[in-house]
């Protein structure tokens, strides 16, 4: 009976130990300097303090019109635990992911205004935008350089910039990978920081840049619903979702 508990326990130990090794998220921040602590998954929310939305897995999102697209599984705030970066437009932001295994597929980075609150904010509701993007650098899609690469190839970190002309206010922003190393399975990892943007920008995206998530993908879309080994020597890739706004 022991041992069977024991190797039970190995077991689960060992499950958790090649789901972080096969996939991850977004482990912490540095904002213009300041180094923030991401959610602990795997761990109970109970007692834990962070600018970033609860994620319970490094599993990813496999279905792009999951209910909790938005800032992954389950997204929740955390009460009193939950905080918001307080940051100047314009300032840059890097997100540090665990070791990352995957290296094909684009980077994405979108923002989302809370029109108050952030943390009272259903993250599903709002409307996003995106800020960056990167695809295919160069190559073919089966063999080619991608984001996700220079991603790995940077310390398994991406670092972009807060639009200097938005207006300020709380918002969110959310980092998003999509690897497409499986055939025809795409796989969504995204998470969300909590924001109050200052400076003195007046500038919002107009609808044409809006998006809601999920809502934003579909299975229909070729460049989601991808076998990119079935494409050998294709060198142009379409990322997926709106266009990026440029933040004038």
């Amino acid at each position: 009976m022991f041992l069977t508990a024991t190797f039970a326990a190995l077991a689960a130990a060992l499950t958790q130990v090649t789901q972080v090794s096969a996939h991850g998220g977004v482990l912490s921040y540095n904002i213009a300097g300041t180094t923030y602590n991401g959610f602990v998954p795997y761990n109970t929310p109970v007692g834990q303090s962070t600018i970033q939305r609860e994620w319970d897995s490094y599993n990813p999102i496999t279905d792009p019109t999951d209910a909790q697209l938005s800032c992954n599984i389950d997204g929740a705030n955390l009460g009193t635990g939950q905080l918001s970066a307080t940051v100047a437009a314009g300032s840059s932001v890097t997100a540090y992911w665990n070791p990352w295994p995957h290296t094909i597929g684009p980077v994405m980075v979108y923002m989302a205004s809370c029109g108050g609150s952030c943390t009272s904010a259903n993250t599903a509701d709002l409307n996003w935008f995106k800020i960056e993007q990167l695809g295919l650098i160069s190559g073919d899609l089966p063999t080619g350089y991608w984001a996700m690469g220079e991603l790995v190839a940077d310390n398994s970190s991406w670092t972009t910039s807060i639009p200097s002309s938005l207006a300020p206010g709380e918002y969110f922003l959310r980092h998003e990978l999509l690897a497409i190393h499986t055939a025809n399975q795409p796989q969504f990892y995204p998470e969300c920081a909590q924001l109050i943007i200052t400076g003195s920008g007046t500038a919002a995206p107009s609808s044409e840049y809006l998006v809601k998530l999920p809502g934003a993908y579909s299975m229909s879309d070729p460049n989601v619903d991808i076998d990119i080994y079935d494409m050998a020597g294709v060198t142009n890739y379409t990322i997926p979702g709106p266009a990026v706004w440029p933040g004038n």
